[in-house]
């Protein structure tokens, strides 16, 4: 009817309508090549404004910060999703490349500990702890919701992981957690065996039950990836062609590239699973059923 096909118009004049709709193919594509991420993110990279680009390096930021810290110790692992190649970072750690500003002022700090940037910074904590607090005060700026509320999360995440491996090794807590807020607080100061969490966020449950278990590493990384895919869709639950759409699309592309590289067979379930959430026609039957309720 009318109401429908102008809700559809409207609702595609705003949102990115055919890529999202195009994802399942990008998908299929790189799957039939070997499975690609960064041939999928580059591919929607094209596709975005300019705005949302930059929130798009910023959501991959979290690739950088890790590829740097691993550089400056001295490891070989490398990931290719980052915004920066291996031979930027090592020329930034060396001043001879410009990072974003939330990466170059912790780099800049730790190479010139009398510097500006030094002064402004808490240099008695170690660079990893610095450099992903400034990843996750950019994030938290950020215009995006999404990526706002996924980064607070996965800060979160990380530092529950944290502290728990931080505990059984004879490490205070406090000293890996990243960020200032009630659940880091927890993390810091409480001596119950799951550090008082216990019923703070409905996620929060499931992320203990996963890093508590020592069975199976494997198994726990599985786990923790399951409550990174479940939390993707939450926060895009009512997004169906923006930002937050793609945002969610791509976590799902993360997780499926990584288990190809750990474990196939789980990459493989993965990726059938996120074939089965992409359909173009169902989104916009989603979408429009959203958009009358929203009219009446």
């Amino acid at each position: 009817n009318a109401v429908r096909q102008i809700a559809v118009r409207n609702m595609f004049e705003r949102n990115y309508y055919s890529l999202v709709a195009g994802l399942k193919e990008y998908a299929l594509e790189a799957d039939n090549k070997g499975f690609d991420a960064r041939e999928i993110i580059e591919t929607i990279r094209c596709e975005l404004s300019s705005g949302d680009r930059r929130t798009l390096e910023l959501f991959y930021g979290s690739y950088d910060v890790a590829n740097l810290i691993g550089l400056r110790s001295g490891k070989t692992n490398f990931s290719p999703l980052g915004n920066f190649s291996r031979e930027e970072l090592e020329q930034a750690l060396e001043g001879k490349f410009r990072l974003p500003s939330y990466l170059a002022d912790v780099v800049a700090a730790y190479a010139d500990p009398e510097g500006e940037e030094a002064e402004r910074m808490d240099m008695t904590r170690p660079f990893e702890r610095n450099l992903y607090e400034s990843y996750y005060r950019a994030c938290a700026a950020s215009k995006c919701r999404f990526l706002r509320e996924w980064s607070d999360f996965d800060r979160t995440l990380r530092n529950v992981c944290a502290a728990y491996s931080a505990r059984r090794s004879g490490v205070a807590p406090e000293t890996v957690v990243v960020g200032h807020d009630d659940i880091t607080d927890s993390l810091s100061r409480s001596s119950a065996s799951d550090f008082g969490l216990k019923g703070e966020l409905e996620y929060l449950d499931d992320v203990v039950a996963a890093v508590s278990d020592e069975r199976n590493l494997l198994e726990k990384e599985r786990k923790i990836d399951r409550i990174r895919w479940r939390m993707s869709d939450e926060l895009a639950i009512s997004n169906y062609f923006d930002m937050a759409a793609i945002l969610s699309y791509l976590v799902k592309v993360n997780l499926v590239e990584r288990w190809f590289s750990l474990d196939e067979a789980t990459g493989r379930r993965l990726y059938d699973k996120l074939l089965t959430t992409l359909s173009g026609s169902e989104l916009i039957d989603r979408a429009v059923v959203a958009e009358e309720k929203t009219e009446k």
